[in-house]
C-alpha cells in the first residue's frame, strides 16, 4: 500500500473506533476483498487488530501513531497546520453546545435528567450547531477535502431526528452525535492530539 492508502485505512479506523470490513468498504470506496487485504497487511505489521468475537477491527497504539504521522505529513504538505490549529481552538464553544445537548438528551432517555430536557430544545441547539458547522466545514475543506460532508451528514441526522429520537444519539446509525464525534476526532487526529 502507498501512504495515501495506509492513511485512508488508519484514519477511517481512528474515526470509527472499531469497524467491520463492511463498514470500511464505503469509507474507503473499495471492495470488501480490497479492504480485507489491506487490513491483513496492516495486521501483519502490527497496526491493527481484529476482534475475534465480532470480526471488527481497531487500531493498535502503533497504528494510531502511524496514522498521526501520515496526517502530519499531509497537513504540512498542504501548509494547513496553522489554519486547522486555529479552527480547533475556535471549535470549542460549538463542540460544548453539541455535547451538552446530546448529554441532556441521553440523560432524559435514561430517566436521569431532572428536569427532563425538552426535545424541541435539544433539536434547536443541534440545529444552531448545524448552522455553525456549515461555515466550519467550508473553512476546513478549503485545506483538506476530506472534511467535506460532515454538514450534510449532521443535517441529515437532524432531519431524521424530527420523527425518530434515535437519530440524536444512536450508536446504530449515522446519528448527530456520531457525526459530531467523528468530526471532532478528525480534527484531533489531523493535529496529532488526544481528547
Amino acid at each position: 500500500m502507498n501512504d495515501d492508502e495506509w492513511f485512508a485505512l488508519l484514519h477511517a479506523l481512528r474515526l470509527l473506533g472499531h469497524a467491520t470490513v463492511g463498514q470500511l468498504t464505503g469509507r474507503l470506496d473499495a471492495s470488501s476483498d480490497e479492504v480485507e487485504s489491506r487490513l491483513l497487511d496492516a495486521e501483519a505489521t502490527g497496526l491493527v487488530t481484529r476482534n475475534v468475537f465480532d470480526d471488527g477491527w481497531s487500531l493498535t497504539s502503533a497504528g494510531k501513531a502511524r496514522g498521526e504521522a501520515l496526517a502530519a505529513m499531509e497537513l504540512d504538505r498542504v501548509g494547513a497546520r496553522p489554519a486547522l490549529t486555529t479552527e480547533l481552538d475556535t471549535f470549542g464553544p460549538v463542540n460544548q453546545q453539541v455535547t451538552a445537548a446530546c448529554t441532556r438528551w441521553q440523560l432524559t432517555e435514561l430517566g436521569l435528567a431532572q428536569p427532563p430536557a425538552p426535545y424541541d430544545g435539544v433539536l434547536a441547539d443541534l440545529a444552531d450547531a448545524a448552522d455553525q458547522l456549515a461555515a466550519i466545514e467550508q473553512r476546513l475543506s478549503r485545506h483538506l477535502r476530506r472534511f467535506a460532508g460532515y454538514h450534510r451528514r449532521f443535517s441529515t441526522a437532524l432531519r431524521h431526528s424530527e420523527t425518530d429520537a434515535g437519530w440524536v444519539t444512536g450508536n446504530d446509525r449515522d446519528s448527530a452525535h456520531r457525526v459530531w464525534f467523528e468530526l471532532h476526532e478528525d480534527l484531533l487526529a489531523t493535529l496529532g492530539r488526544d481528547r
